[in-house]
């Protein structure tokens, strides 16, 4: 069986002054993961790695990069799903946790539930020991100065994706030799959102879903749009029709850009080792690693080799 691991850095129009930090943070996310992959680790633990990693990379909006809702304040999603059992665990708009995709992950192994939000997410937290962080921590200096800059929301989310002050999701997706696949999703949420505001990343179908009969996927881009056409699932349901993995990742960002008008990308892996990682925003930083060795890209139609870097 064929290993793979998938990440992306999130869709939207990234600058040139973060491209390269952005290309050089999802290689890294990627070799972390796989190399969890090669030791023989299982695929939920290599996609949490790799999460994890982008978590603490501050050129991502997730864990230490996050953003700051119209209040000044940090609230962190996540999701994480295990392709052979269903199985899966959310986080919302928890505060001061620096991993909320392992957080996440403690929902889905330690609890009856799916999902756990705001002040019960964080209690949850506390009950198992979960270090926690100073919130300020997770804010960088020039994330202090955007949101200075940017108070207002008038623009709205779908037209940040085509902004430079705009920042989204990090993901995951993977296959481990026994061909079981796991997907993971984390996010800082969006600069100026309205307090409360949960976006695609932690809701099943939507910001990830996976199962071994079909793939795994990770979306990232216009959380209210891919809410709309549950994204992540729209894709697996063309994969399991028939399409490859490619054709239904593009199929379904067009039906989204058709019927709601919103812009994203996903990154999608089967069982038998085939991915793709696709986008309809400016540029999406991804990274990959298979048996012909680490791809990479930032603008469309990039695909990038490097055999020698893993």
């Amino acid at each position: 069986m064929s290993v793979v691991v998938v990440v992306h850095g999130g869709a939207w129009a990234i600058p040139d002054e973060l491209a390269k930090a952005s290309v050089d943070g999802v290689k890294a996310a990627a070799r972390d993961g796989f190399a969890v992959l090669k030791r023989g680790g299982c695929a939920l633990d290599a996609v949490e790695e790799a999460v994890k990693n982008m978590e603490d990379n501050i050129v991502f909006n997730a864990g230490h990069g996050a953003t700051q809702n119209t209040d000044g304040e940090v609230e962190l999603d996540a999701i994480i799903m295990d392709g052979s059992t269903l199985s899966s665990g959310a986080v919302s708009s928890v505060k001061n946790i620096a991993n909320p995709v392992t957080l996440a992950r403690a929902v889905m192994e330690k609890t009856n539930h799916m999902i756990l939000t705001s002040r019960g997410a964080n209690q949850f937290a506390e009950s198992i020991g979960m270090t926690t962080v100073p919130t300020d921590s997770l804010v960088t200096e020039y994330e202090r100065n955007e949101w200075e800059k940017h108070k207002t929301y008038v623009t709205g989310v779908r037209e940040e994706f085509n902004t430079h002050w705009a920042h989204d999701t990090v993901g995951a997706v993977a296959v481990d030799s026994v061909g079981n696949v796991a997907c993971a999703t984390s996010t800082g949420g969006i600069r100026n959102k309205m307090v409360g505001r949960v976006g695609d990343a932690p809701i099943i179908g939507c910001g990830g879903y996976a199962d071994n009969f079909s793939g795994a996927v990770s979306c990232t881009g216009h959380g209210e749009s891919i809410l709309k056409v549950t994204l992540a699932r729209l894709i697996l349901l063309h994969v399991e029709q028939g399409k490859s993995v490619a054709e239904s990742s593009q199929w379904a960002l067009q039906y989204m850009a058709d019927r709601v008008h919103g812009a994203g990308g996903c990154i999608v892996v089967n069982r038998s080792g085939q991915w793709a990682a696709t986008f309809t925003t400016k540029r999406m930083a991804w990274a990959a690693v298979d048996h012909d060795g680490l791809w990479y890209g930032l603008d469309p139609k990039e695909r990038l080799n490097d055999s020698l870097s893993i």
